[in-house]
């Protein structure tokens, strides 16, 4: 998340039109990091639930599997970026002014996003075989090499010619480029060079088959999600580059309250998935609630920081006094927003790790729609409230689904969902007898 907050704040230093072309960029972005995120989410569940039920030879096929189709997966899309940026930045009517900037950003960024679709994977792989600090400390080495090269390329130390967005492009690729040869050396490492791919002469389709069972379904929410906040992205295309901006700033603020509920929800996604390939089923149960209070907890509390620093935050970015009223008044609607996203982030990915994948896409795709979109329409521009009435959309999709994602997950079918089938259980009881 720094990643995308350090070339907001440069760029601010360097254009607020620079930041808001990179900005719907990006939004396009998140929309193609869903396609290989996919891939990792079943990755990361069915490798989780197979070392729960000690079956390593099974976890190890399925990382082989997730790292090739989503190479696959991320050269294709990686293409069509590069050539269709310009035409997809048009639909989002993008203010003209803004074009230029955004279709560098993404040719260049989207053109190379096949390194992402790796980074996701391989990441997915080591948290879920508990090497959690690898992952972390290469995005660290990312992280500074981005802020490094962003500098170099905005603002020309040293003899550097200053590029602007296209220096920014350049130093994303290059640092993620660095980022994802560490992390394939660390998972030989970490996997012993235990990394078989000589299955693969047969079509694995048993693995694909697990690995589409659930990423498809988890796609689909992810994908409705996307589309939907790009459909409210062009809603606020609508009232101009300044309220563009403000959005981009005040979400970015709200990163660093959301990326607990997020690193809450991904390790707990992998310790109930182990628990429930162990058939842990109460234990998988009081995880997922002891987690859930902490999130609503720490983001709640987190939320209240942030709005008191709100004033000297946006200020960081612009000196504009109207981007900073709204964004402020924006950080104190996410006080409320943020624990019903905590609901959101910890019990549907426990519902996923159990294997419960398709009732958050039903929910999820119906509230989205029905509600955040419907909502942002009817209140931000229809009644004029702007950026207000969005966030107040947000606020109700977030809580309603939360609220109805842990009544599902407290009528407990998802403990009938495993994806370790009833003979690798047996096997396991076997074993620990």
């Amino acid at each position: 998340m720094i990643m995308g907050n350090a070339d907001t704040l440069m760029l601010s230093q360097y254009s607020d039109d620079a930041v808001a072309a990179v900005g719907v960029s990006n939004q396009l972005l998140s929309v193609i990091i869903v396609m290989f995120g996919f891939i990792a989410t079943g990755t990361s569940i069915l490798v989780a639930q197979y070392l729960g039920a000690n079956d390593e030879r099974k976890a190890n096929r399925f990382a082989i599997v997730s790292l090739f189709a989503n190479v696959i997966i991320g050269i294709l899309l990686s293409i069509i970026l590069f050539f269709f940026s310009e035409p997809l930045l048009r639909m989002m009517n993008l203010p003209p002014e803004l074009l230029k900037d955004a279709t560098i950003y993404l040719v260049m960024v989207g053109g190379f996003s096949f390194i992402q679709a790796l980074i996701m994977t391989i990441g997915a792989i080591l948290r879920s075989y508990s090497f959690t600090k690898d992952a972390m400390y290469v995005t660290i080495g990312m992280n500074i090499l981005n802020i490094v090269g962003n500098y170099l390329f905005l603002f020309g130390p040293f003899g550097f010619p200053v590029l602007g967005v296209t220096g920014v492009a350049i130093a994303t690729i290059l640092s993620r480029a660095i980022g994802v040869i560490i992390l394939l050396y660390l998972l030989y490492k970490r996997l012993d060079g235990n990394l078989h791919f000589s299955f693969l002469r047969k079509f694995p389709k048993y693995e694909v088959k697990s690995l589409l069972k659930i990423g498809i379904p988890t796609a689909g929410e992810h994908l409705s999600y996307n589309a939907s906040q790009l459909l409210i992205t062009y809603f606020i295309a609508t009232m101009g580059t300044e309220a563009l901006t403000t959005k981009v700033y005040a979400q970015n603020i709200m990163m660093l309250v959301l990326l607990f509920s997020i690193a809450i929800g991904q390790g707990t996604q992998i310790l109930v998935g182990y628990q429930v390939g162990a058939n842990k089923l109460e234990e998988a149960y009081r995880r997922c609630m002891r987690s859930l209070k902490i999130a609503i907890a720490v983001s709640t509390g987190m939320g209240i920081i942030f709005y008191l620093l709100s004033d000297q935050l946006l200020s960081i970015f612009t000196s504009n006094p109207e981007i900073i009223a709204t964004g402020s008044l924006l950080l104190l609607l996410t006080i409320i927003l943020e624990p019903g996203r905590a609901f959101n982030l910890v019990v549907i990915n426990c519902l996923r790790a159990a294997g419960d994948v398709r009732f958050p896409v039903y929910l999820g795709i119906l509230s989205m729609w029905g509600v955040a979109v419907t909502v942002s329409y009817t209140l931000g521009i229809y009644w004029g409230l702007g950026l207000v009435g969005i966030w107040i959309a947000f606020i109700l999709d977030e809580w309603l689904r939360g609220i109805l994602m842990l009544w599902r997950w407290r009528g407990r079918k998802w403990q009938q969902m495993s994806f370790v089938k009833p003979k690798d259980q047996q096997d396991l009881n076997v074993r620990e007898g």
